[in-house]
Parts: structure tokens; C-alpha cells; sequence
């Protein structure tokens, strides 16, 4: 999903559940505070110095390790996602009215209020 397409996602889900959206954002190079991060790390550890010669390989050593007692569910998304596509600011302008920034995080901490 593109960068576009997945601010229209988050809004449009918040506006048809009719409920309040929090997103908040980790700054560069913070990822010790983001856990998906920590799972990559665990499985870095896991699979350290098996042969993953194929992508079957990968995925079974991928499926076979554990994160805090939890095996992950592994699949392999063939999809190809363009990259670079930015909204222009005029565009961005109609999406304004729908978020409240922290005001103590405005560029990390966004809510997305349906209208």
C-alpha cells in the first residue's frame, strides 16, 4: 500500500468505524522502543548461522522461532509496492481538520478524529 494510500486507509477507517485513531510514530533510529524491531532482533539471534540458502529456508526458520513464548505467523507477500510517492501539500490540506497533534509530540503523536 502506498505511502497515499495508507494516510486515506487510516482516515477512512476512523471516519466509517466512527472512532478515534492514535498514531504514534518512533523517530529515527529509536528502534529499541519499537517491538517489531525486538522480534527482528530475537529472530537475528534465532537463525544465526543457518544456512538460509532458499527463501523456503528462511521462512521455516522464521516459523519455527519463538518471541516471548509466541511462534510468529510467517508468509511470503510477493506483492510489489511503488515507492517514493508522496502527497503533494494541497492535497494533504483537505486531511488537516481530522487530526489533532500532541502538543507536546506534534510530529510523532497524531490523533485521527473522524468528522
Amino acid at each position: 500500500m502506498t505511502e497515499r494510500n495508507l494516510s486515506n486507509a487510516w482516515l477512512n477507517c476512523s471516519i466509517a468505524i466512527d472512532v478515534k485513531i492514535r498514531l504514534i510514530y518512533y523517530p529515527p533510529y529509536h528502534s529499541k522502543y519499537n517491538p517489531i524491531e525486538r522480534c527482528w532482533a530475537a529472530l537475528e539471534n534465532y537463525w544465526n548461522g543457518a544456512v538460509l540458502d532458499s527463501l523456503e529456508a528462511a521462512i521455516q526458520w522464521a516459523a519455527n522461532m519463538t518471541w516471548k513464548g509466541i511462534a510468529p505467523i510467517v508468509h511470503h507477500v510477493e506483492t510489489i509496492y511503488d515507492k517514493g510517492i508522496k502527497v503533494l501539500p494541497t492535497e494533504l490540506e483537505q486531511y488537516h481538520p481530522f487530526w489533532q497533534r500532541s502538543e507536546t509530540l506534534p510530529k510523532w503523536d497524531i490523533t485521527i478524529v473522524p468528522g
